[in-house]
């Protein structure tokens, strides 16, 4: 009987009493155990280099509970009679060994050398990982693609609050053809585009690019909807990908509602009115391009407050929709429009049906194609801002607070109220710092803004004083040179009766261009007051700044951080993630601080997290010290 058990071709070991001395293996056993004094021995000596990997206590386990243990492709170093170490893999199972009378006698285990197989599965999970790693490569290229080939942002328009979302489709194709537009006319009319290229990947998204651009630059230059629509059906004609693409085209007059539009082989714009009642416009009877059509232009009128959608068929056309899904993107569009659904009161109504639409209608069956929405509602004109505010360091967050409430109505993006509440913020101090002992006597400063309908925001600082040069530090005067900087273009106008400093600056919102579905953080509202605190560890010379460095604070700022430095002579370290503005005084006291440590005996470090308001000014100052 024991020969046949010599002959299994797998491993057997028997171990008898507490000890567990192993009184039976076969060759198998004895073959991965090479050069061991195995049998009359407990297994806890036969095995002692397997100790800490869970083996022995496997046999263990086994006769003290007397259930049995089963493994599945268990790594093992087994040392060799050498001194090298073997690896292998093992599939087995422990039981327990009984007597005639059912009394626990010793344990019996069994396995497998499964090493090869073990192997094999190892290298096929590396070539997936290898293969996932190429895909999601590729997949990011035409991802990224996509993102350049749309637009980099939407108009921010007197009267109209434009909004637009991309979901990229889930299929592995990844990136496909859809594109959205909006475009700001010489005419005070704005142009909505959604289209449609058939098929994925880079060609399609190549395609989009191109005919996006030719219907941008018809449109931009004036021209109608039919003649765009004309110049686009010439290109699809020679470019053989872009051929039975979709478009939907529309031309919408913020100021009267006036609407024209063109369904060229596109579904029809869905209108929400202020009311709430939906409704989907005619077709307007127009063919995909390069079919062979024509592009007849339908019209109608927007009510203030109604909103306008235009979307691609990848919203209607999901796997797990009802049975009119034309009817839900109605209902749910509505909800979003009147902030029934989702609650996010911050949100435009346009930008809620953007993304609530998407998030809603596809969270159950998901979607197979790219889904695009491009939203425009009329809304009321936001005044000129007219701001008289005493000329002198105080009234400045006055002022700063007033601009962003109204960059806020107009509905400008974060980055573009930083930029525009930064400029005029050291415009406002230039004119306070020459603009005392005028020779009108009027120490008030005027902050004037006004958003033209091309997008382009112009505002103005006047003061009513005379030229003065202030008494200031060496590090001073960077306040025009940094405005000039952030915004699109500076002029600067000093006459007899004062001078008039004007900035003009382009708005535009970002769209969300989406790869899953997700949620939108909160954004915790930025402090108004300058806050120094120490950084964990209770030492005065690591603190942290909250809140503006500007004209009012930045003497403190200078005065807290020299002390806490002992004039520059121990190592400071100074985060400024929290800062809310950086104006030029602020970057002048850093200057001065950095000045006390220029001689690298006691380090100056400033921490400011890219993107923030502080790191922006700090990169185009170039002040040293600055860390990631």
């Amino acid at each position: 009987m024991m020969a046949a058990v010599d002959q299994l071709p797998f491993i057997v070991a028997v171990c008898e009493g507490p000890d567990l001395n192993l009184v039976a293996c076969n060759a198998a056993t004895r073959a991965v155990l090479s050069g061991r004094d195995i049998i009359g021995r407990p297994v806890r000596d036969v095995l002692s280099d397997l100790a800490g990997q869970q083996w022995v206590d496997a046999y263990y386990e086994v006769y003290r509970t007397g259930q049995p243990i089963t493994g599945r492709q268990w790594r093992a170093h087994i040392e060799q009679p050498d001194g090298s170490v073997h690896e292998m893999f093992a599939t087995f199972t422990i039981v327990p060994w009984l007597d005639a009378g059912g009394d626990r006698r010793g344990v019996i285990g069994a396995g497998f050398d499964v090493t090869e197989l073990a192997r094999t599965r190892q290298a096929a999970e590396a070539e997936a990982a290898r293969l996932r790693r190429r895909y999601e490569q590729s997949r990011d290229v035409v991802t990224a693609l996509q993102g350049e080939l749309l637009p980099a942002g939407l108009p921010v328009l007197p009267g109209l609050q434009v909004a637009a979302s991309y979901l990229l489709a889930e299929a592995d194709t990844a990136a496909g053809g859809d594109w959205f537009d909006a475009v700001a006319r010489p005419d005070g009319r704005v142009a909505l585009v959604v289209g449609d290229v058939v098929g994925h990947g880079v060609t399609a998204s190549g395609v989009m690019g191109q005919l996006r651009a030719v219907l941008q630059e018809r449109l931009d230059a004036g021209a109608g909807i039919t003649e765009a629509l004309e110049a686009a059906d010439r290109l699809a004609g020679r470019v053989r990908a872009a051929h039975a693409a979709t478009v939907c085209l529309a031309l919408l007059d913020p100021m009267t509602g006036e609407l024209a539009y063109c369904t060229a082989g596109h579904p029809p714009p869905l209108l929400v009115t202020a009311g709430g009642v939906t409704r989907y416009l005619p077709a307007s009877g127009g063919t995909p391009l390069a079919t062979g059509g024509s592009y007849p232009v339908r019209t109608d009128v927007l009510a203030p407050g109604d909103l306008l959608l235009l979307y691609t068929d990848g919203i209607l056309e999901r796997p797990g929709g009802g049975p009119d899904n034309a009817a839900e993107l109605a209902q749910v569009a509505a909800d979003a429009t009147a902030g029934r659904a989702l609650r996010d009161p911050s949100a435009t109504a346009a930008d809620r049906v953007c993304t609530q639409a998407v998030e809603l209608l596809v969270r159950l069956g998901g979607y197979a194609d790219d889904i695009t929405l491009l939203a425009a509602q009329r809304v009321p004109v936001v005044p000129e801002l007219v701001l008289e505010v005493p000329a002198e360091p105080a009234a400045l967050r006055v002022a700063r607070a007033e601009l962003g409430a109204w960059l806020a109505a107009v509905g400008a993006a974060e980055h573009d109220a930083f930029v525009l509440q930064h400029a005029l913020g050291e415009l406002a101090t230039n004119a306070i710092e020459h603009a005392f002992g005028g020779e009108f006597g009027k120490d008030m400063i005027e902050v004037r803004a006004k958003l033209h309908p091309s997008g382009l925001v112009e505002a103005t600082v006047t003061d009513h004083g005379g030229w003065r040069v202030p008494d200031r530090q060496p590090t001073r005067g960077r306040g025009l040179a940094l405005t000039a900087q952030l915004v699109h273009s500076l002029r600067v106008d000093p006459g007899s009766n004062g001078t008039v400093a004007a900035v003009r600056h382009q708005l535009t919102r970002p769209a969300r261009l989406l790869t899953r579905i997700d949620q939108t953080p909160m954004i915790k509202p930025p402090a108004e007051t300058l806050h120094i605190t120490e950084l964990p560890g209770g030492d005065e010379a690591r603190v942290r700044l909250d809140g503006p460095v500007d004209a009012a604070s930045a003497a403190q700022v200078r005065q807290e951080l020299l002390r806490r430095s002992r004039g520059g002579t121990m190592a400071l370290t100074v985060d400024l993630t929290g800062v809310t503005h950086l104006a030029s005084a602020g970057v002048s006291a850093l200057h001065l601080v950095a000045a006390s440590h220029s001689d690298g005996q006691a380090p100056l470090v400033l921490h400011a997290v890219p993107g923030s308001p502080a790191r922006q000014i700090l990169d185009l100052v170039g002040l040293p010290g600055v860390t990631p």
